[in-house]
């Protein structure tokens, strides 16, 4: 698969370098809303300029454009994604990270949701086998109200700075 449009929906797919990809899919897809579920952004190539560059671009693009990311741990987002970590001053009224409470530290999958559309679904953080698809709004709905549970089981706000100003 040269091209990452050949890339088939609504399949289990495998592989670290096809998962990255399909998330460049749904990245670039988005238009109004981004939802990001992670362990901590350590897969999927989020500390690359390309996942910096799309997300950027989805920030900018739209006045009311929205991006909601719901982390088990922050570590890998304040130490090692310092592009995306960048983004929160510039765009902190349209954009918030979010730390779970040890009760949602149990999920072991990870998705993305663009536009209560499309989706891409990592099955277990520690196998490279997902699912994506664009214009899916019945599985979107599932992982959407899945989502607003765990933003319920949120204990903290990612601060631009360490003192939170």
């Amino acid at each position: 698969m040269n091209n990452i449009l050949d890339l088939p929906q609504n399949q289990i797919l495998t592989g670290e370098r096809l998962y990255a990809e399909a998330i460049n899919i749904i990245l670039a897809s988005a238009q109004h809303e981004l939802l990001i579920f992670d362990q901590d952004l350590s897969h999927g190539d989020f500390a690359s300029l390309e996942k910096y560059a799309l997300i950027q671009q989805f920030l900018s693009k739209n006045i009311t454009s929205r991006l909601t990311i719901i982390l088990q741990s922050t570590t890998f987002f304040t130490e090692k994604c310092p592009r995306l970590f960048d983004l929160l001053p510039l765009y902190g009224h349209k954009m918030t990270v979010h730390e779970t409470s040890e009760a949602a530290k149990h999920a072991k999958d990870c998705f993305i949701l663009a536009d209560a559309q499309h989706y891409i679904k990592r099955i277990h953080i520690d196998q490279a086998r997902f699912k994506y698809a664009l214009n899916d709004e019945d599985s979107v709905e599932m992982l959407n109200t899945r989502f607003k549970e765990l933003l319920e089981a949120t204990q903290d706000v990612i601060a631009v700075t360490k003192l939170g100003l």
